[in-house]
Order: C-alpha cells, then sequence, then structure tokens
C-alpha cells in the first residue's frame, strides 16, 4: 500500500501486528481526536443558543431545582415536547458539574461519541469482508487493513456538518441518534455473529477435489482450504445451537428503548422498519424473529419504558397523551406543525449540505452495493451485509422523512452514520486496493487456477472476464465523474460561503452581524480553504492518484472548522447571545422578589435560564400592554423588570421619562417600569 507505507506510525504498527495494546492505543488516541474536534472542543465557551437548547436546559433545571423527575417544566408550563431521558442526563451533570452550558451539551456530546466508537467498532470487525480483493491481503497487513477502514468510517461518522452540529448543542436530537443508531449497529453484530440456521447463510459449496491437480496452484488451495474450514464451523455451529438470546440483541433491546425514553415512538418505529425490510429483502424475517427471542425483548422494553410513562400518564393524564403522543408525535408526521413545511426534494439539499464534503459520492457509494441484485445478497454470508444493511438505514430514514409533512434539518441526522458506513467502505476500497491489486503474472496464475478449478472453457471465461473489464471501466468514470462534482461543489460552496453576508437576514438581534462577519476575514478564509481544497484534488485527479482525495477532503474539513466555524460561533454568541446573558445579570441584581419580568419581542427563553425566573414572553407590545393593565387590577403597587428593543417601550406607550432606564445591550434594553403607568384612564 503506498499510502500506508509512507506512514511512519502505520510501519511501525506493521512490524508489530500482534501488539494488541498498541494497537487499542492508536485506535483510542484516534478517536479522541475525533471527538475533541467535533464535539467537545469550546463545548462549553459559548452561550446556550436560542430558541430551543434553553428550553432543554431550564426544564432540567427545574428538575433539580423541584425534584419532580417525572414532569417536565419550563417557564412554570408544563413541557411534553420530549420524553425526559435528555432532562435527566443534563439534570446529572448539573449535580456533578454545575449549573453551566457544558453540562447542558455534555450529553449531546457523550451520545455522539458514543455512536462513533461504536461505529469504528463495527467497521473493524466487519468492514474488510466488502474489499474487493480481500483474497490477496497478505496476513502481516490484514490488522492494518482493518484499522484504516474503522479510522476512515469513524472519521467521517465524527466529522460532517449535521452531526457536528446536534453533538455540541444540549437538545435531544443526538440522543436520539446515539442511542436509535448504536442500537441498529447492536443489531448487526448480533445478526452477523449469530450461528446459522438455514443454507442460506453457508458459504456456497464448490465440490473441489480432495489434492490438488496441481501442486504449484498455491493460491487455488489455499482458498479451498478457507472456505472447507469455515463450512465446517457453520455445520458445527448449526449442531450446537445456543439457546440464550445473543449479548448484541440484548443491547439492541435496552438502546432503543432509550431512544424511545428520548424522543418517543420514533426511537423503535424507524429501526423497525430499517430491521424490518432488511430482513424481508434478504429472506431471514421469519428466522431472525424467532433469533432475537422478541418476547424476551418486549419484556426489556415494557421494563425500561413503561414505569416513566405510566406515570407521567397518572399525573397529567389527557393533557400529557394528546400534547406527547397527539400533537408532538401525529400529527408533526400528518401536518405541517409550527411552519416548518418544505418542498420534497427538502432532505437533499439537507444531505448534501450536512452531510459535505462526503456526500458527492453518495451515489456511487450506493451504486456499488449492488442492492437490487437479491441474488446475490441472499447468498452472501450475514457478515458481508454490513453495505446494504447500511444502505436500507440510509433510504427508510430518507424516504420517512421526506413522506412527513413537517420538516426539519435535524430529523435525518439519524442517517448520517450510515452514510457514513457506506462512503467510508467505499473509500476504503479505493485506498486500500491500490496496492493489494495482484500483478500481470499473479493475476494470470488465479485466472488459470480458476479455469482449471471449475473446469471453465475459455469461450465462457471470456465473456467473464470482458463483462468485469466493462464492469471497471463503468465504475472508474463514475469516480471521476464524482471527482469533479467533488471539484465543483468545493468550489460553490466556497463562493457561496465568501459573498454570504449579503444573503444573511437580518436577525433585530444582532442586526450589525453581515457587517462583523464580512470584517472579520472569517468568510474569506473559509472560501480560500475551499478553493485550496478543490485545487488539491484537482490536481490529484490529473495525476491519478485518487487514494489521496479522501485526505484532501478531510484536511479541508478540519481546516474550515478550526479556522472558521468556530470563530464563527464566538462571534455570533458574541451579537446574538451574550447582550442577553448580561442584561439577565443585571436583572438578578436589581430585580426585587414580587417584581414581574416582561419581555416584548421574539421569545428568547435563554432569559428565564440565566435569570432562573419566569418571564412572560409577548410579540407584540400591544397583547403585553393588554397584560399588564390587567395585572394592574389586582395590585398597583411595584414595578414591572421590561426588557426588549428600545421601540417596543413606545409601542408599549411609554415614554422615556415614565420608567427607570437600567441598562442597554445589544439590539435590547432594558428598565423598570411602575406599574400604575398601566391604569386606565377613566
Amino acid at each position: 500500500m503506498k499510502l500506508i507505507q509512507e506512514l511512519e506510525i502505520i510501519n511501525w504498527l506493521k512490524a508489530q501486528p500482534k501488539n494488541h495494546l498498541l494497537t487499542l492505543g492508536l485506535s483510542v488516541l484516534w478517536l479522541c481526536l475525533l471527538a475533541w474536534l467535533a464535539f467537545f472542543c469550546n463545548l462549553g465557551n459559548i452561550g446556550l443558543i436560542d430558541e430551543t437548547e434553553p428550553l432543554f436546559a431550564e426544564a432540567a433545571r427545574q428538575m433539580v431545582e423541584t425534584g419532580d423527575w417525572i414532569t417536565p417544566y419550563f417557564n412554570g408550563e408544563t413541557r411534553f415536547d420530549k420524553p425526559p431521558l435528555i432532562y435527566w442526563l443534563m439534570a446529572i451533570a448539573y449535580h456533578i458539574f454545575g449549573i453551566n452550558e457544558w453540562s447542558v451539551r455534555l450529553p449531546s456530546a457523550i451520545s455522539a461519541t458514543c455512536l462513533v466508537c461504536f461505529g469504528f467498532y463495527v467497521l473493524y470487525k466487519y468492514g474488510n469482508y466488502h474489499l474487493s480483493n480481500q483474497e490477496f491481503i497478505p496476513k502481516n497487513k490484514s490488522l492494518i487493513v482493518k484499522l484504516l477502514i474503522a479510522w476512515i468510517g469513524a472519521a467521517m461518522i465524527a466529522l460532517n456538518p449535521e452531526t457536528i452540529a446536534w453533538g455540541r448543542i444540549g437538545v435531544s436530537d443526538m440522543l436520539l441518534t446515539g442511542c436509535m443508531c448504536s442500537a441498529l449497529f447492536a443489531f448487526f453484530i448480533g445478526y452477523a455473529s449469530q450461528a446459522d440456521n438455514t443454507n442460506n447463510d453457508r458459504i456456497p459449496q464448490v465440490n473441489y477435489p480432495q489434492k490438488p491437480k496441481n501442486q504449484q496452484q498455491k493460491n487455488s488451495k489455499i482458498l479451498r482450504e478457507k472456505v472447507s474450514s469455515l463450512a465446517n464451523k457453520n455445520q458445527l455451529s448449526i449442531g450446537t445451537k445456543n439457546p440464550k438470546i445473543n449479548r448484541w440483541y440484548l443491547a439492541f433491546y435496552i438502546l432503543i428503548s432509550l431512544a424511545v425514553l428520548a424522543k418517543g415512538p420514533i426511537g423503535i418505529v424507524l429501526p423497525a422498519l430499517i430491521i424490518g425490510s432488511f430482513l424481508l429483502y434478504v429472506g431471514k424475517f421469519v428466522q431472525i424473529w424467532q433469533e432475537i427471542n422478541i418476547l424476551r425483548g418486549s419484556l426489556i422494553f415494557f421494563t425500561i419504558t413503561l414505569p416513566w410513562y405510566s406515570l407521567v400518564t397518572l399525573v397529567n393524564g389527557k393533557e400529557y397523551i394528546d400534547s406527547f403522543f397527539g400533537y408532538h408525535n401525529f400529527e408533526r408526521f400528518t401536518k405541517v406543525v409550527n411552519h416548518h413545511g418544505a418542498p420534497w426534494y427538502f432532505y437533499f439539499l439537507v444531505v448534501l449540505i450536512g452531510f459535505a464534503p462526503w456526500s458527492i459520492y453518495l451515489p456511487i457509494a450506493i451504486a456499488k452495493t449492488k442492492f437490487w441484485q437479491l441474488r446475490y445478497w441472499r447468498n452472501k454470508p450475514r457478515n458481508e451485509q454490513l453495505s446494504l444493511f447500511a444502505f436500507f438505514w440510509f433510504i427508510c430514514i430518507f424516504i420517512f422523512f421526506s413522506v412527513s409533512a413537517t420538516k426539519l434539518p435535524s430529523y435525518v441526522l439519524p442517517l448520517m452514520p450510515a452514510a457514513a458506513i457506506l462512503i467510508g467502505l467505499f473509500w476504503s476500497n479505493i485506498i486500500i486496493n491500490r496496492d493489494l491489486v495482484p500483478s500481470p503474472s499473479q493475476t494470470n496464475e488465479i485466472a488459470n487456477n480458476s479455469t482449471s478449478t471449475f473446469n471453465t472453457s475459455n469461450n465462457s471465461v471470456k465473456p467473464v472476464a470482458k463483462f468485469k473489464r466493462n464492469n471497471s471501466k463503468l465504475i472508474s468514470h463514475f469516480l471521476s465523474a464524482s471527482i469533479v462534482a467533488n471539484i465543483i461543489f468545493l468550489v460553490i460552496l466556497a463562493i457561496g460561503i465568501i459573498f454570504s453576508f449579503n444573503w444573511l437576514d437580518r436577525d433585530p438581534a444582532m442586526p450589525y452581524f453581515p457587517e462583523l462577519i464580512r470584517e472579520s476575514g472569517l468568510l474569506t478564509r473559509g472560501g480560500l480553504i475551499l478553493i485550496t481544497a478543490a485545487i488539491v484534488v484537482g490536481f490529484i485527479l490529473i495525476k491519478k492518484q485518487t487514494s489521496w482525495i479522501w485526505s484532501t477532503n478531510f484536511i479541508g474539513l478540519v481546516a474550515c472548522l478550526i479556522f472558521t466555524i468556530n470563530p464563527m460561533m464566538f462571534l455570533v454568541d458574541q451579537e446574538r447571545q451574550l447582550p442577553l446573558r448580561q442584561l439577565a445579570k443585571t436583572i438578578v441584581e436589581v430585580r426585587q422578589p414580587s417584581e414581574e419580568i416582561v419581555m416584548i419581542s421574539f421569545e428568547k427563553p435563554s432569559l428565564v435560564f440565566y435569570t432562573q425566573q419566569q418571564v412572560e414572553f409577548f410579540r407584540r407590545a400591544t397583547n403585553a400592554r393588554e397584560y399588564l393593565e390587567k395585572v394592574v387590577q389586582k395590585d398597583s403597587s411595584g414595578n414591572v423588570v421590561m426588557i426588549g428593543y428600545p421601540k417596543k417601550f413606545i409601542h408599549v406607550g411609554l415614554e422615556p421619562g415614565q420608567y427607570q432606564y437600567l441598562d442597554s445591550r445589544g439590539a435590547y434594553q432594558l428598565g423598570k417600569v411602575p406599574k400604575n403607568m398601566f391604569l386606565k384612564k377613566q
């Protein structure tokens, strides 16, 4: 392997293939590096992001404060949007690390990290079966090959815009993805490692002679011995079937139960759809239904999920059922909720941008699975079906949410690991087989062996060889077209980033942000990084060194993350969220216990979290005026703490001299208003 041989650390590993401690150490370092880059770097250094993240953070804080771990609350009202697992984990983090942004986001970062590690293990164990020339891998290189596949796949699971974004924010989406996708990984490991019960899983039996006719045909002899030994193992496993449930199936049941506690029925609906369609396709549905011990699995599932769902229903009754199951699950699928509608092609764009730059290679990676060849896949051993399983994983989620009426970018987050597996296996094959392709003499010898072994006439060999050559040419052309598309895509992204300040909406909360982001030079820096990556990819294509293209995209993405995205997030926080945190601190200092807090503008839940007080939110000044007039009728003494855009104070009917000015930060103004200012004139 030319690429591998140029890495000194890999040469060191190759010299010590039996040193499993070294293998483990290098893998742990790689996974830690990925987790730090993607999820943990500056995790708590940016304030909570309105409007969703503070809802989760405050509901968890309320659990800690009130001791009620059954019914979630936000701002004095029940919050039935999501089940409690995310709140419980945040509350535990609060107890250990204190109430802060790092604790809020820790469950998401850990979930994403565990998912990456699980994906690494699955690819290490089963990824090498998808190499087109796996029979030519020398024993002293097999460990390196398996590690390289796992390292590439894990990097793609971690480092894509969608996973990075939701792995660093305190909402339930990454927790659901971590639990549900890990459950799918656990199922596949159990499926691939379980003893065979049907002839479909056996390696096809070929009537090889007992002894080779030609002792010089070593490759053919080795191949026959491997087939014979594997077949004997399968027959032995059939006779010693273990009635106990596979431990990986047990992990699958536990993880889907946690997924249901993380976000509701979708945590079991999607895995059931993916696994069911996959098993029906490979013709093993009935067999696996018996194998996974569904009764025991159901007992595990209901033992974990039923207690909380029963308790919250007993406490809140029909209100909970209508809100959670009716509105937040059924209606979100059948109707557009909260104006989150989108056209049918919405998720094509989400996957294209959310899985950039790898998404360009999804069509060829999917085509390489040959998912349309039913007989081919049904004759494959289970441990060689990872790419097909990833295909069903990807396509089922994509279609499910494309059909859904309500559409949000986070909905397709659980398909990103499947996309990473498909493209990771594709690129691993390209990189590794660069040096594993046999020499012409080896090819001729193998062809001769195959001919003598199977008694195949020259007339039948030639069409097969011709078909393989044509197929290789087609794949080569498809790959070249994908690389060209990669270059074009990087250039378009670069241009879009450089000039994006012209298209940024004028957010009233940060009116000067477009000018600030342009003056910072971050957009130009990001665009130049992507243009440089595009130029390098073009140079590599010209030189026909395609195995380096994955590395170029990887380095470009990491450079953008470090030098553009992270600094940009600090700038957004400084302009959008910091003013609210500063005013919240002022409110805590000057507010009297009996004084209400009223915010007139867009609803900013972070104000509730940082003041740890209930806030009345109004988007219209007239609605705020009507509310305050009712409050004054009950008690006209004291003041109201009011925060909003300066013009909102005028719209509510106040002149500058009629209230106490306290502070101004960013687009917001803070003041104390005497309640009697809202008395209706008789």
